[in-house]
């Protein structure tokens, strides 16, 4: 994978993560903030994907509302 992909939830929204590998790298960005990218390997990445499937940062958005 090389093209940024979008979650399909996201609809036609500006305001979402976007992901793709690129060189053995994870890339990520916020799509209305597209100059920003973090990097991180893919165990990383799928060891925070399986934290928020386990609802880890659930507190995270209880505490925004």
């Amino acid at each position: 994978m090389s093209e940024w992909q979008r979650p399909s939830m996201s609809g036609e929204s500006n305001e979402c993560l976007e992901v793709r590998t690129i060189n053995g790298m994870v890339e990520i960005r916020e799509s209305d903030s597209d100059e920003v990218i973090v990097r991180t390997t893919p165990k990383k990445w799928e060891a925070f994907l399986l934290g928020v499937q386990a609802g880890e940062f659930d507190h995270f958005v209880a505490d925004a509302t």
